[in-house]
């Protein structure tokens, strides 16, 4: 198993995360999130090795062990708390502490998952993030300076969330540690349920982002398959204009490149299906933070809508394009495979006509031998009959040569009826 922050990131279909209460806020606190998905066929994996993973966690720390066949876990770890899931294709860690320590975004606070615990991990991550819990000052100018320390100010998307209860914010930029920072001020007003709401849609919003991301990597890597069939399509519809010959061949190129695509297509289905549910779920887990413009700062959906939304745009775009070239193919193929019957119905014709050539031919030369054939087989038929009638011929003293003379012409009479009979049943 590669080490846990090589791995690449992957999607992941997950269901909504249960919101847990969270304290209420007179102090600085955080949370660790982390995402773990199985490089390969992560929907059909042994579900036991995650829970086997998380259990390997909770001894680390001598805390309570899940059930059998649990799905999701929720319990004290020692000082923290911990929020275990199991999804369809990747399992979540969310780790809370009251003691956030005086440095924000601390690398060494992802050490409450120990190094050697990492490296036994049942998949890779796809997804980390730190957050920082604070309360809210009175005065927005103190959140605009700790978020100016924080996070790269190109990219940081603030806004002001459920009405007042809090402000959130993020750049949305891996750190170099390797994990995405997220900064919530809470109002005193604002209770821990709520609280553990907002931590909830924010951690959604992340990992859902990354998960639909991976839709975007697969088409960045089928780009360059996807332009060499569509050249050797247009190539192929070309050469079906031309005249003569080749039409057979240009069929078999048309089936294999049909083949490829759906291929293509059939590979790429679920990914881009998931890929767009993500897509839906990232804008949904937004509206649902009811954002408000803060110090004139762009909003998360602002920046979904500049950075995030091209990239799903560019899958769209690169599925509609994936079904019209199959359509294309499908429909060049259907021209060519009606043009190849087409010649084929004209070269049975052109057989069709030189068979009835050949059969009037011999019709006439067997008209032609057919009064040889009476002749050779009056020629036998005579013999025969002179043998027959010799006997008699003696007793009334005929000699042979006149007896040939007398049945031959009734026999080659009888011979020539036989023959012509024959071939009016016959026809």
């Amino acid at each position: 198993m590669a080490p846990i922050n090589d791995y690449p990131q992957r999607y992941a279909l997950t269901g909504e995360l249960h919101a847990r209460p969270f304290p209420s806020l007179k102090a600085p606190s955080r949370a660790v999130f982390l995402a773990i998905k199985q490089p390969e066929d992560a929907a059909n994996r042994d579900r036991s090795a995650d829970l086997e993973h998380l259990i390997e966690l909770l001894d680390h720390y001598g805390a309570p062990r899940p059930s059998a066949n649990a799905t999701h876990y929720y319990g004290e770890m020692g000082k923290y708390r911990l929020k275990w899931e199991q999804h369809t294709e990747l399992v979540t860690y969310t780790v809370f502490s009251s003691d956030a320590g005086e440095r924000a975004f601390d690398p060494s606070e992802f050490e409450v998952f120990p190094e050697y615990w990492l490296s036994k991990a049942p998949g890779g991550r796809i997804t980390s993030a730190l957050l920082r819990l604070l309360p809210r000052p009175e005065e927005d100018a103190e959140i605009a300076d700790q978020l100016a320390d924080w996070f790269v100010p190109e990219s940081l998307a603030v806004a002001d969330v459920l009405e007042g209860a809090a402000v959130v914010a993020s750049d949305f930029r891996i750190d170099s540690a390797g994990h995405l920072r997220m900064a919530v001020f809470t109002d005193e007003a604002t209770g821990g349920r709520r609280t553990g709401r907002i931590v909830q849609r924010l951690c959604e919003i992340e990992m859902y982002k990354s998960a639909s991301m991976l839709g975007f990597s697969m088409v960045r890597e089928m780009g360059p398959h996807l332009n060499a069939l569509d050249i050797k399509l247009t190539e192929l519809m070309a050469q079906m204009r031309e005249p003569e010959g080749g039409a057979e061949k240009t069929l078999h190129a048309l089936l294999d490149v049909s083949v490829e695509l759906e291929t293509l297509a059939v590979q790429s289905a679920f990914r881009f299906g998931a890929t767009g549910a993500y897509r839906a779920i990232v804008n949904q887990r937004i509206e649902a933070l009811r954002e408000a413009r803060f110090m004139g700062r762009q909003g998360f959906a602002e920046f979904m809508m500049r950075r995030y939304e091209p990239a799903m745009r560019t899958v769209q775009s690169t599925e509609n394009r994936l079904k019209t070239m199959s359509a294309r193919a499908v429909r060049a193929a259907e021209l060519l495979r009606t043009r190849v019957d087409v010649e084929r119905s004209a070269q049975n014709q052109e057989i069709l006509a030189s068979m009835d050539k050949r059969a009037d031919l011999q019709l006439r030369l067997q008209r032609t031998v057919e009064g040889l054939s009476v002749v050779a087989i009056s020629y036998y038929a005579v013999s025969l009959a002179g043998y027959l009638l010799y006997p008699v011929a003696e007793a009334f003293e005929v000699s042979k040569g006149l007896l040939t003379a007398v049945v031959t012409l009734p026999v080659v009479g009888a011979v020539w009826w036989m023959v012509r009979r024959l071939r009016r049943h016959l026809g």
